[in-house]
């Protein structure tokens, strides 16, 4: 656990030094590979719900389908179901898409080395408030200590980030160490595997960019994750949520120095949860 440690030490150094997005460079966002849109759970309807803690927010796609977003829930402290995710984190804890905090205020309550990264303003700084560690940063992007990671979390619907899962699953490969695991949230629903266009919309109709995002059941995500190069070691349920561990077969080569320059930026999607629709316009 000492490198481990010794890691999160060094990025939490840079998250201190991250520079906000308001003062970076023009000519970063134009960096090929950075997606452009900056604005799709940076800007309200989202910020103004995770600064106040409270919903009703929901995920809306164009033909009027809703998911309500358990943003409650996201901005309580960790319920059992989220412990049982962080009894089984091994090393340093990549939470991607980490949202207001509460995974990252609780594995560093106990002493966890533990980063969080998310495209939001809002959710970093609420976690970076409750004494954690966070960066503004997409997932696409430089992510300190890239190839080092221990265990990465796609917690929350996070296996939706960017609406590809192959591609994430694929990053995610990437950032951990060689046999790291990787602990995705699923949907209850076992036949769903679904890519779409969704915005964020609040009880008072104001919305968000439209993005890209995907919603899984179990056995949609251990196809994708067979073909990605992943293994399965676990599956459980708790809470009404379900969860997957899964390890990649692969050797990582991809590995960065943990001290790699942060960069603040967007990513393509960031973080809904739940797993039916609550209503129809």
């Amino acid at each position: 656990m000492s490198g481990a440690k010794g890691m999160a030490v060094r990025v939490g150094r840079q998250a201190e030094a991250a520079v906000p997005a308001h003062r970076r460079p023009a000519a970063e966002a134009d960096r090929p590979g950075t997606p452009a849109d900056d604005t799709t759970w940076s800007a309200d309807p989202y910020s103004r719900a995770l600064r106040t803690g409270r919903g009703p927010l929901f995920l809306r796609r164009a033909d009027g389908w809703l998911l309500l977003l358990e943003l409650e829930r996201w901005c309580a402290d960790a319920d059992e179901a989220d412990l049982e995710v962080l009894r089984r984190c091994e090393g340093a804890v990549l939470d991607v898409g980490c949202g207001p905090g509460r995974l990252v205020a609780a594995l560093n309550a106990r002493g966890w080395p533990v980063l969080g990264i998310d495209v939001s303003e809002a959710a970093v700084a609420r976690t970076v408030a409750l004494g954690g560690q966070a960066l503004r940063r997409s997932v696409f992007e430089s992510v300190p200590g890239g190839g080092r990671w221990g265990t990465a979390l796609l917690v929350d619907g996070n296996i939706g980030i960017g609406g590809d899962p192959h591609a994430l699953l694929t990053r995610m490969a990437e950032l951990l160490a060689p046999g790291g695991l990787l602990i995705a949230e699923t949907v209850g629903d076992p036949d769903l595997d679904e890519r779409v266009r969704v915005h964020v919309t609040d009880a008072r109709g104001s919305a968000g960019t439209p993005f890209p995002w995907a919603r899984l059941g179990t056995p949609a995500l251990l196809r994708h994750a067979d073909r990605a190069g992943w293994r399965a070691v676990d599956q459980w349920a708790a809470g009404g949520r379900c969860f997957v561990a899964l390890r990649s077969r692969s050797t990582n080569s991809t590995a960065e120095p943990p001290n790699s320059a942060a960069v603040s930026s967007s990513q393509r999607a960031a973080k809904p949860s739940g797993d039916r629709p609550v209503a129809r316009a």
